[in-house]
């Protein structure tokens, strides 16, 4: 692979396109008024139900909409399907969509997974001097980005099945399209391994683990961050809500296309059968709507509505056909998800898992 530093004195941009502020310059604004802030301790307990349910909700809702970063929209070698776009490489891995309102909402959700930990983009304790990453279904690429600028002495390099990562990049960044669950052919070993979201991407999980392991530098890392389907309820969950019923319906499509948004509480079991050690587990968590108490989990929560309001019929698709209904089915049955999303009644959330393990410096 050739060597894509920079020099101090050139431009680490590729192009004449200026980089994007990145989400942590952005947090240090909202964290500066003690909205980033879970409270003590290392991660935040779960969220409690707070009674004026509007306070703090309007001005998050108004920075959400217009806090992603902008792509190119060239859209190649797609396949077509309910009037969304999909990959054509290895068709049929995987069942998200890749079109332009998909990509948007990945970016959102990149800024979710950050935001739920302080802006940063990883947990994990990194050395000062990373010489290699590998950001495996790295999406539009945007973490991938976020990481080599900020690292402009690290070669990072993202894989997908999808071509749709931006054109104008930081000379310390490249993208390649690539299948994790395919033999990894890197020449190199990589410092630090990074997957976010992967619950809809591998047949076996624990194989792409292993794959990384044998990859990786002694005391190198990996870190996964996903989120743990079906959600949690404070209290008695209304089985008789549309959310509620989309949760079920939503695990009995992926049981039957061979899919689990539940492996990440396999995740520890993963790392340590690969070998890694000192394997460390954080939980977040996401509430559907500003229903929780404090500006930490509705500044969160409505990243998380947002996420969930505008990918719904992309996210639901193709698992809901596996259950035998119909897109018009799906479509009438999403609009019913969305308004409990914007229910401040309904106390659901999402736990979200962020996990890191490393490699031993010496084998035994």
């Amino acid at each position: 692979m050739d060597d894509k530093k920079g020099s101090a004195d050139a431009s680490p941009w590729q192009g004449n396109v200026p980089p994007q502020p990145t989400l942590a310059g952005r947090m240090e604004l909202m964290a500066g008024d003690g909205r980033m802030s879970w409270g003590v301790g290392s991660a935040p307990s779960l969220p409690s139900v707070d009674d004026d349910t509007g306070s703090d909700a309007i001005s998050i809702t108004d920075s959400v909409r217009s806090s992603t970063m902008s792509l190119d929209p060239t859209l190649y070698n797609f396949v077509e399907e309910n009037g969304r776009t999909y990959h054509k490489y290895k068709q049929g891995r995987y069942f998200l969509p890749n079109d332009l309102a998909e990509q948007e909402r990945l970016d959102l959700q990149h800024q979710l997974f950050c935001l739920t930990i302080g802006g940063k983009l990883n947990i994990c304790p990194l050395p000062e001097t990373t010489r290699r990453v590998l950001d495996i279904a790295t999406g539009t690429g945007i973490w991938a980005v976020e990481f080599a600028t900020q690292n402009p002495d690290t070669e990072v390099v993202g894989t997908d099945l999808s071509p749709i990562q931006p054109h104008y990049l930081p000379e310390n960044c490249s993208f390649e399209i690539d299948d994790a669950e395919d033999e990894w052919t890197y020449h190199e070993p990589f410092s630090y391994i990074h997957g976010r979201a992967l619950m809809s991407c591998f047949d076996d999980p624990g194989k792409v683990v292993k794959q990384a392991f044998a990859n990786l530098e002694p005391g190198g890392y990996i870190e996964f961050q996903d989120a743990l389907f079906p959600m949690g309820w404070v209290g008695e969950p209304p089985r008789e809500s549309a959310l509620y019923r989309w949760n079920e319906l939503m695990m009995e499509g992926l049981r039957k296309i061979g899919r689990s948004w539940s492996n990440v509480i396999n995740y520890p079991r993963y790392f340590e059968e690969a070998g890694f050690e000192n394997i460390t587990e954080k939980r977040f968590y996401w509430p559907t709507s500003p229903w929780a108490k404090g500006k930490y989990f509705k500044t969160v929560a409505m990243y998380f509505q947002e996420d969930m309001i505008s990918g719904l019929d992309g996210i639901s698709m193709k698992v809901l056909q596996a259950t035998g209904m119909t897109p018009k089915e799906i479509h009438d049955f999403c609009e019913e998800v969305r308004e409990d999303f914007v229910n401040t009644e309904l106390h659901a959330y999402v736990t979200v898992c962020y996990i890191y393990g490393r490699k031993p410096l010496h084998q035994s």
